[in-house]
């Protein structure tokens, strides 16, 4: 029961008192007070491992707290699992969802609820349609989640606790993977249940959202509370400066390298799903050494089958041509039909951050060592690998980019999102590619490790590498990257110049057919 509230105060859904929670020695919470209101939006703000996830998740009931009291609706309460929370109408949406590809929308929905009875499909549907009517979300009941794009199967992640009955909402990174358009849509939804007297928890790293969605926002740094304030009276600026007790300019460097050469020529290049979708259609473009191609597009149209391509990874179709041109050497080699170690045996220096972090990228149950090892493990001279470099490298990313982590041997699956991909992106960048390729090298990550990430991608820049950009945010592709390659529906549909291009024009080509 959402308790009334006036215009002067809204009334509170849950204080958190003295909250501490640690993992060995690393201490994740400590003594956080945090209060939550009814019929608004509270965004957490903070650095990569700051606490904020493992806040949130001892509200879900993921974790316990060590110490601290949590009080809904005014009384005590303990929440010792998901069930406990949902009894207590707290639903949270996580990063990676929790959905049964094989399940329709509706079976989903259903799943783990207290529903009495025998199951009634009319039924469910008639509630899912009057939750999408209500608030403004498009749900097909009847649709399985493996045909679904991310935005639908997020969407339904909250659709579900709705379902369910929350009151209280928790969304941790809802805009990591949606485009502009997506993200509109979704603050809309926000909006609407706000009004609906909700109330709302957003973890974000994105402070132009912040501002746009939020009532107040609540700022932890190193697992400590450092401010709640109103974001009428906020700055990108102001709220930066808490998030990481210093001042960060927030501008992209962006150099003009003169006397640039052809690294890589794409012609023709076309690539067919599993199911004999064409993903990629005819794309063609020429990469240079000392510049950085942004590649931009509406989730889900083709950049991920566009860098594996590169990479080696994916099988492309007859006539497509990818020639790779060394500066050393005068004969351009032929990557269509060749894997990475084949590409690497050809002496091409070729570095590649995947979408998938931990499906991709990296190996869950190893840690920073094992992961930094993977890179060169082919090379051993014997059955004894030598540990020192990958270990010394391993140390080295960790204090560049501040990766929060027990330590080096932590298997990386414990680590938070945006420490992941710092694992990553410092693996890759330290290999000295020829050629880089990132895709949403900076999901994730919170905004002082980003222009960081920013600044090491110039870096490879100035020094004569090769950089593709896949990203999201249309105002980082503008300012960081030299050309914007756009592409809708598998196809290019054009290539424009950073420095002059705008948001709009980027825009109308990501949705031109």
């Amino acid at each position: 029961m959402i308790l009334t509230q006036t215009a002067e105060t809204k009334a509170s859904a849950i204080q958190m008192r003295g909250i501490t929670k640690t993992f060995g020695e690393v201490i994740a919470n400590n003594s956080i007070n945090l209060d939550i209101r009814y019929g608004e939006v509270l965004s957490l703000l903070g650095e990569n491992g700051s606490g904020k996830t493992t806040l949130m998740n001892m509200l879900s009931g993921i974790y316990f707290p060590d110490a601290g009291e949590i009080l809904v609706n005014g009384e005590p309460v303990i929440i010792r699992s998901p069930k406990d929370a949902f009894d207590l109408k707290i639903g949270m949406i996580h990063q990676h969802f929790k959905l049964v590809d094989v399940f329709t929308a509706a079976e989903n929905i259903t799943l783990g609820s207290q529903q009495k009875g025998r199951y009634d499909k009319k039924e469910v549907a008639r509630r899912v349609r009057e939750i999408c009517s209500k608030y403004g979300f498009e749900v097909n009941p009847e649709q399985k989640v493996y045909t679904m794009t991310v935005s639908q199967k997020q969407t339904l992640e909250i659709v579900k606790v709705l379902y369910g009955g929350a009151d209280i909402l928790i969304l941790d990174e809802p805009t990591a993977v949606l485009t502009l358009q997506e993200t509109e849509k979704l603050f809309s939804v926000i909006r609407n249940m706000r009004a609906d007297g909700k109330a709302i928890v957003i973890i974000t790293h994105k402070l132009n959202e912040v501002l746009a969605v939020s009532d107040r926002v609540s700022i932890l740094r190193h697992g400590e509370y450092i401010d709640t304030v109103n974001t009428k009276d906020a700055t990108e600026a102001s709220l930066t400066e808490m998030m990481v007790g210093k001042k960060i300019a927030l501008n992209i460097t962006r150099d003009d390298i003169p006397n640039k050469e052809k690294r890589l020529s794409v012609k023709h290049l076309s690539v067919m799903s599993p199911e004999g979708v064409k993903v990629l259609d005819d794309i063609n473009f020429d990469l240079y050494s000392g510049e950085i191609l942004g590649v931009a597009g509406i989730s889900g149209c083709g950049q991920k089958e566009l860098l594996e391509s590169i990479a080696g990874l994916q099988k492309t179709e007859a006539g497509a041509s990818i020639l790779y041109y060394d500066a050393s050497d005068a004969a351009e080699k032929q990557l269509i039909g060749t894997n990475p170690k084949q590409i690497r045996n050809l002496g091409i220096h070729l570095s590649f951050v995947p979408e998938d972090r931990l499906g991709m990228g990296l190996i869950g149950s190893m840690g920073m060592t094992g992961n930094m090892m993977l890179k060169n493990y082919a090379d051993g001279k014997s059955l004894f690998l030598d540990r020192k470099q990958p270990k010394d490298l391993a140390e080295k990313i960790r204090e560049e980019l501040e990766v929060v982590t027990p330590g080096i041997q932590t298997p990386v699956r414990r680590l938070s999102g945006g420490n992941v991909q710092k694992v990553l992106v410092g693996r890759e960048i330290a290999a000295s590619p020829a050629v880089l390729l990132t895709a949403y090298a900076v999901r994730g990550l919170d905004i002082n490790t980003s222009y960081t990430i920013y600044n090491l991608l110039n870096e490879q820049k100035k020094s004569g590498v090769a950089v593709v950009y896949v990203g999201e945010d249309l105002d980082v592709l503008l300012e960081l990257c030299d050309r914007i390659l756009v592409l809708c529906g598998g196809a290019v549909s054009g290539i424009v110049d950073g420095r002059t291009a705008t948001k709009e024009q980027v825009g109308a080509l990501m949705i031109k057919r």
